[in-house]
């Protein structure tokens, strides 16, 4: 069905095109009863606003730019859902741009976005300090930038994401019930001291009376599949012929957690009599691996839904008094415990 236009709803109602312009924008000029009755034809006939006449009127463009690492990721993608399905109840369009996990993909992404004239970003970050003074003066004196998943620590905005440290308890409490204090952690090399999950990893292993062994943290290379398994091979067998081979593996990503598992096959080390396997994850099948994989589950959907909500909130209020918005939404994770530690 194609789109009917504001003159095609004027002409059946008997009402100026002026009158259905303002009906639709719900001025104050137009009655309750004819609003109502206007709003209700133009969805019954498929009516859709011209977007590119109102950014023309109001200096908006009504879209909004987003930053990921890859949209092949399992996790990614589901974010993304939740931002498409937020902005359903908006009138702004999506613009999605993948940095890799490149410091300088991203702040080209950024710098695209812009050309394009979106009124704000949506950015997960490469890491936690990556472009830091170009992120802040995008987001002070461009547009509004909100975080989410992973945060700059710099930049002074709302960030959404989720309570890493009770979700690491949890896998790390586990596994001390199973007994396997021996463990590996997986995470990416462009995260330094600063990364939330790492330092939050680190505590849960202070607090547990875990010593925190160097040789068991591998800083892998996220944006190369085949260098991945190439690290995370290496360093298994590397621990495997030494005297501290590890009994577990917590992985920081879902790439890291859902490849180690098919790299341990590979390498005919059974999971979990040998190695246990736990880590950050949200592949929508983990029983149809083998073994079916424990995850700690990020609520995903939720983090882009607010995401794009709180955006959108920031774009409504006049640049001074944005500040005052800003905050640090910390959802909770849940644990789901299968076979690759199920002993």
């Amino acid at each position: 069905m194609s789109n009917i236009t504001i003159k095609e709803i004027a002409k059946a109602l008997g009402l100026s095109v002026s009158s259905i312009s303002k009906a639709l924008n719900d001025s104050y000029e137009i009655s309750d009863e004819t609003k109502k009755r206007v709003v209700e034809y133009a969805k019954l006939n498929n009516y859709r606003p011209n977007r590119l006449a109102k950014s023309l009127k109001g200096g908006q463009s009504n879209t909004i730019g987003i930053v990921v690492c890859s949209i092949n990721n399992i996790f990614v993608s589901q974010i993304l859902d939740g931002i498409q399905k937020a902005s359903y109840e908006t009138d702004y369009d999506i613009v999605i741009m993948q940095s890799n996990e490149d410091v300088n993909r991203e702040k080209e992404s950024i710098e695209a976005l812009l050309k394009k004239g979106v009124d704000g970003i949506l950015l997960a970050p490469v890491s936690e300090n990556s472009n830091t003074e170009y992120l802040a003066d995008v987001n002070e004196n461009i547009c509004p930038i909100v975080l989410f998943d992973r945060f700059n620590v710099s930049l002074k905005t709302t960030k959404i994401g989720v309570n890493e440290s009770k979700g690491i308890m949890q896998a790390l409490q586990h596994l001390i019930r199973i007994d396997r204090k021996k463990i590996l952690f997986i995470t990416g090399d462009q995260f330094g001291e600063e990364n939330s999950r790492i330092n939050s990893y680190k505590k849960a292993l202070k607090t547990l009376d875990i010593p925190f062994n160097p040789k068991f943290m591998l800083s892998c290379n996220l944006g190369n599949n085949d260098l991945i398994d190439q690290q995370i091979s290496e360093s298994i067998k590397n621990l495997m012929k030494s005297s501290i081979k590890p009994n577990a593996i917590f992985g920081a990503t879902d790439v890291i957690t859902i490849r180690t598992l098919g790299i341990l096959a590979q390498m005919k080390i059974k999971v979990p009599d040998e190695i246990a396997v736990i880590g950050f994850s949200n592949f929508d099948m983990p029983n149809s691996l083998n073994p079916s994989l424990s995850t700690i589950r990020q609520p995903t959907q939720e983090i882009g839904f607010l995401a794009l909500k709180k955006l959108i909130n920031l774009l409504a209020t006049q640049q001074h008094k944005r500040r005052a918005l800003h905050e640090t939404i910390l959802l909770d994770t849940s644990i789901e415990l299968r076979k690759s530690t199920n002993l």
